[in-house]
């Protein structure tokens, strides 16, 4: 038996980042390579050491498996993985010394300890100890044993069950599927980021390969590869540079894996591909862990964390190739990438940092994180909804990537965890093709809102803080916790709750029946509100929405109206440091989340929900109708026609606008209603014109009929007006349009390249088209006023279809998050928010390819009933 070699660790001072590196002087001959039986994706698997010397000693794994199925059935279990882990030794030694998986790998094994290992079917933890892969789920140690996370719990290394909290709650039921573990791929381009997806039964991975176009802001964007897994909002990011020194002058690329027609194979829990490098590189900074601390750096001021980079690793592989890897700061979870030379490429060390030659790279990521349950396209649609498999199959596996049976995904690759608002929203919007019942989508989606309640005083969760960054958050905060934590900061997500609950509890056939079932089940993922009912934290929610409502009825003023939080400068969708201007009493909340909801309540009251509260059917009621009819007075802005001239003359010449603009086609006052009350400087108003509108068509059907005239009046023509006249661009509806602001705002906050600022979000797309839609369908069931205006209905349905066709012209463009434009050939013209120049003194920011709420268009669509000749 050989002893073992004790790993030399050595500090890599590159850019800030400290890796440790370790090395073997080991030769490996050529033949000395095999695949275990198990590894049945073929996985590049690197040597270190010969296939005699492993099968000459038993690798050190585990001492037991745990696995929550009986004690019979676990000693089967059991003994079936042991006799699966020696026989897979035993056929190494048998295979052929020739033997070949994949065209492009490397048939290696990795070393762990004194051992070797099979990517496939083993992880090694702290660098020595094997916990094996079963039925495609890693196992993580405690102590001496390795278990599941999903079943048992692991407390000062003993392992106890996990709690059972909802034994009669059954989860997702999977549709008969011939081959339950068939991998989807996706290949998605918005240059410079090509995006490349795909998931198995044992996890779901995203790539981003970043090359700087020749255009490109050399300054924010960089080569880069990228790896994002929707467990644990965990990933990986590489950024590398030419070792020439030009800047541009490096490209990245994915290429098909040989013998394939894809770029990339699904590891457990992982993912590996084959990276093309046009010249000589340098790996520069390498961050391994959890999204959020990615995203701190990419977005942030490039800073990075010590105690987490001094966590990695990289040791060299015989053979040539590289492993980087790190434990997570729980002690357990590890992420891991290797990197082999393949058709020319080769990998060498310079004082510890990775110097990459020009040519091919075999990579291999993955973590042990545990995995999310993903809803596959045919229980993630409802049985009429079932076309759109085949109808639109890269919109469907982007919303089936993002869809879990605990929760839904905000977006891809920055947002891969909950978000309160995108998931409610998208719920409201993709609701008529969604799977319903239990275990359904619509239920992973409000069940995922209520788990995250603050059960003392009924807040919504913004966004949960999982894995690696939650154990880092808990740190800073002296617990030495991996519990998740909830961010509470935004106020509108409190009010999408109940509007969300209602149209599914009530007013689906299918939930109205599961009432009492779905209230009745137990919270389960914050430690503080397990046990609780979702009743009582849903009612928490309710008693809240109605203490902050009530002084406004009593007295309408704008002191009583719903405002950010004081240590707060965000608390709605335009969530970036000046997506309202410096207003402090939002818009859209106050004139129509707050009533909607009110109205929601009274509905849910009505049904039986709230019996603590059986007033609440008639005053949550008339309290909601007092809102939707005495707030939207308040945000008004009334902008004569000669002064609206002036004011966008001096937009363009302030802000070199440089298209024809036609300021002499304002003939009539411009009318619409300001982002937010109490702006900086004590401005009354911010004077922004903006989307908001979508949600008072979309959510409300209010009764003052002058008031409903005039708003449909006022939003026809900032539709149809053209930026900077109005809000329509070539490439949809701007969000913002400070061309009236006149001081109550800074143009400089509201460019093409701010987060909120003169761009085209998806969603807001969908919900002004769905808004105006429900406002024309009113005509067929109501006797309105505005109805009888020919005229004014006219120009609704001129907007309604002008609108559709901007939608339909950027067809291509509406599942990703938010884009922008420049001006060109007398146009504007389509282009990524990330690629242009950031603002003054910030940072770029990147979009998502894939949003949730931006996939809506899968459920709105152009009713030809309205559509002009």
């Amino acid at each position: 038996m050989l002893s073992r070699r004790p790993l030399g660790l050595t500090t890599l001072p590159f850019v800030s980042s400290f890796f440790r590196h370790t090395s073997d002087g080991r030769q490996i001959h050529d033949d000395d390579q095999a695949l275990l039986e198990d590894d049945a994706l073929s996985i590049p698997l690197e040597g270190h050491e010969s296939i005699a010397d492993a099968a000459s000693r038993q690798p050190r794994t585990r001492s037991s498996i745990y696995e929550n199925h009986g004690s019979r059935r676990s000693r089967i279990c059991q003994l079936s993985i042991f006799i699966m882990v020696f026989a897979g030794l035993f056929l190494a030694i048998l295979l052929p010394r020739g033997s070949r998986g994949s065209p492009h790998v490397k048939d290696d094994l990795l070393p762990c300890g004194d051992s070797r290992y099979s990517i496939n079917s083993h992880t090694c933890s702290h660098d020595a100890f094997l916990c094996p892969v079963v039925n495609k789920k890693r196992t993580v140690r405690c102590g001496s044993d390795c278990y599941l996370p999903q079943e048992y719990i692991c407390e000062d290394g003993k392992l106890s069950r996990a709690q059972d909290l909802n034994p009669g709650h059954t989860g997702k039921q999977p549709a008969e599927d011939p081959d339950p573990c068939e991998a989807s791929y996706l290949h998605l381009s918005d240059p410079p980021y090509e995006n490349y997806f795909t998931s198995d039964c044992s996890g779901a991975s995203q790539v981003v390969v970043t090359a700087p176009l020749p255009d490109s802001d050399l300054q924010s964007i960089s080569p880069r590869l990228l790896i994002a897994w929707p467990a644990g909002d965990s990933g990986i990011v590489a950024y590398l540079s030419p070792e020439n020194g030009i800047n541009g002058s490096l490209s990245l690329s994915l290429e098909i894996i040989p013998g394939t027609n894809r770029t990339l194979s699904p590891l457990v829990s992982g993912v590996s591909g084959l990276l093309s490098l046009n010249t000589s590189a340098i790996l520069d900074v390498a961050i391994l862990g959890s999204i959020r601390t990615i995203r701190e750096y990419v977005e942030g001021s490039s800073t990075l964390t010590p105690k987490i980079q001094d966590a990695i690793k990289v040791s060299q592989l015989p053979g040539g190739g590289i492993q980087l890897n790190r434990v997570w700061l729980d002690d357990t979870t590890e992420t891991f990438l290797t990197v082999h030379g393949s058709n020319g490429g080769s990998i060498s060390l310079t004082n510890g940092q990775p110097h990459f030659t020009a040519g091919s790279y075999s990579f291999n990521a993955w973590h042990n994180y545990p995995q999310l349950d993903q809803l596959g396209a045919t229980d993630l649609l409802n049985p009429a909804s079932q076309p759109l498999i085949s109808q639109n199959p890269d919109e469907v596996e982007s919303l089936a990537f993002l869809s879990y049976s605990s929760k839904i995904l905000a977006g891809a690759w920055r947002f891969l965890t909950y978000f309160g608002r995108d998931s409610l929203i998208s719920f409201l919007l993709l609701q008529p093709i969604l799977s319903e019942g239990d275990g359904g989508a619509v239920e992973a989606i409000l069940g995922a809102a209520i788990e995250r309640i603050n059960s003392k005083d009924g807040g919504v969760c913004h966004e949960e803080t999982i894995g690696d960054y939650a154990t880092y958050l808990n740190g800073q905060q002296g617990i030495d916790s991996t519990d998740p934590q909830c961010d509470y900061k935004m106020i509108d997500t409190d009010f999408f709750l109940p509007i969300a609950l209602n149209e599914y509890l009530v007013n689906s056939a299918v939930g109205h029946n599961r009432q009492e079932a779905f209230f009745g089940r137990n919270a389960s993922f914050l430690p503080g509100n397990r046990g609780i009912s979702y009743g009582d934290l849903v009612l928490a929610t309710a008693e809240k929405i109605m203490k902050v409502t009530g002084d406004f009825e009593q007295f309408p003023i704008k002191d009583n109206l719903i405002h950010l939080n004081e240590d707060q400068t965000v608390g709605q969708w335009r969530d970036s440091p000046s997506g309202l201007g410096g207003g402090r009493v939002p818009y859209d909340v106050n004139t129509a989340l707050a009533p909607a909801a009110l109205r929601a309540i009274a509905s849910l009251s009505n049904s039986g929900v709230f019996p603590s509260h059986a007033d609440w059917n008639t005053t949550a009621s008339k309290r909601a109708t007092f809102w939707e009819d005495n707030t939207l007075d308040l945000f008004q802005v009334n902008v004569t026609a000669e002064e609206a001239r002036d004011l966008v003359e001096k937009y363009v010449d302030v802000t070199d606008f440089p298209g024809t603009v036609n300021a002499s086609d304002l003939s009539a006052p411009v009318v619409f209603h300001g982002l937010a009350l109490d702006g900086e400087d004590d401005e009354p108003i911010v004077k922004v014109m903006n989307t908001d509108d979508c949600y008072r068509l979309f959510l409300l059907n209010s009764t003052d009929e002058a008031q409903i005239s005039g708003f449909l009046s006022q939003v026809a023509d900032n539709i149809l007006r053209p930026f900077p006249l109005g809000l329509s661009t070539s490439v949809g509806l701007v969000v913002a349009n400070p061309a009236y602001a006149n001081g109550t705002a800074d143009v400089k906050d509201f460019t093409e390249s701010a987060y909120h600022g003169t761009v085209v979000w998806s969603w807001q797309l969908a919900m002004m088209a769905a808004g105006l839609e429900r406002q024309l369908g009113r005509c067929e069931l109501e006797k309105l006023s505005y109805c009888a205006d020919t005229a004014l209905h006219q120009r609704v349905l001129e907007a309604y279809n002008h609108l559709w066709d901007l939608i339909e012209a950027n067809r291509e463009h509406l599942s990703s998050e938010v884009w922008s434009w420049v001006y060109r050939d007398g146009d504007f013209q389509y282009t990524p928010l990330g690629a242009l120049p950031s603002q003054q003194g910030q940072r770029p920011v990147e979009s998502d390819i894939r949003q949730l709420w931006s996939l809506a268009f899968l459920a709105v669509k152009r009713n030809d009933a309205y559509r002009l000749s």
